[in-house]
């Protein structure tokens, strides 16, 4: 979970490899419930964008969530292919495999009952096959898409500790959709809807509108259901450099114990290399 999704769409949904004309990599490091002990720590690095001359993209993503002994790290690679509707509307459809890592220390816990011998100090490791699949539709001026993480129910199984029991991975869906308002030649109104579900916890919405000025400044503020209302601002320096910030303020019972959540997000644009073709198939 990230408050910025906007901002680093690729890193929920595949099919967004190959939909601009440019090269791009984007860091989010997300730190949640400032003031809490072992909260979690999200870092993620993705990489993406279009082949010289075909309808088709290609991906790679990175990411950390380490709370408190526990962490989950992934690689994958992605890939996807798109095409023309009509005039600037076009659909892409992408899929994503890598590997995941998941990782408990033993020695950061601390047992009810010391010298429990369900859980010793060691460090309990397992590597899962991953895969994800996402569908985007999207214009100048709007885009909505469907996307699904952790599609294969693997089975997470740490042999040192069989009683444990078995864990499966579960899939997460994300519905998003966002729309532009050009105001006048310099300001631009963006609603963004996020929709995530992940059984059997209750489906939750992320709620941000964003005002762009000159696509060179924005600001915005958002709402996520259950959990926390949102600050972001950011600055887009000559579209080359992408910096954006965001804090959360916690509306649930933890904002007794905590000050916050903070996400710095981080970006870079590469030189063009689509943009003849794409000019000469909408002429």
């Amino acid at each position: 979970m990230y408050t910025q999704y906007m901002l680093n769409d690729f890193a929920y949904n595949p099919a967004i490899a190959g939909t601009k004309e440019y090269y791009q990599a984007k860091s989010n490091n997300r730190y949640q419930w400032i003031g809490i002990s072992d909260a979690p720590r999200t870092y993620i690095l993705s990489i993406f964008g279009p082949h010289r001359t075909l309808d088709m993209g290609f991906g790679g993503i990175v990411f950390n969530d380490v709370t408190g002994p526990t962490s989950r790290t992934g690689l994958y690679g992605s890939y996807a292919y798109n095409v023309r509707i009509k005039d600037d509307m076009r659909f892409s459809s992408g899929l994503s495999l890598g590997i995941l890592q998941y990782k408990v220390d033993g020695s950061k816990i601390t047992l009810h009952e010391e010298g429990d011998p369900s859980l010793g100090n060691s460090l309990y490791v397992d590597y899962l096959p991953d895969a994800s699949l996402g569908i985007y539709l999207y214009a100048s001026k709007y885009y909505a898409g469907i996307s699904v993480s952790q599609l294969y129910p693997a089975k997470i199984k740490f042999k040192e500790l069989e009683q444990l029991g078995i864990n499966k991975l579960k899939q997460h869906l994300y519905l998003t959709g966002a729309y532009s308002f050009f105001i006048n030649d310099d300001i631009t109104l963006e609603p963004i809807l996020m929709i995530k579900y992940i059984s059997p916890v209750p489906v939750q919405f992320d709620f941000t509108l964003r005002v762009s000025y000159r696509n060179m400044l924005w600001g915005g503020i958002g709402v996520r259901t259950k959990d926390a209302a949102t600050i972001l601002v950011g600055y887009n320096y000559q579209d080359q450099l992408i910096f954006g910030y965001s804090y959360d303020i916690t509306f649930s019972e933890l904002r007794k114990y905590s000050s916050g959540t903070h996400e710095l997000m981080i970006g870079a644009r590469f030189n063009k290399i689509k943009q003849s073709q794409w000019r000469a198939k909408l002429e």
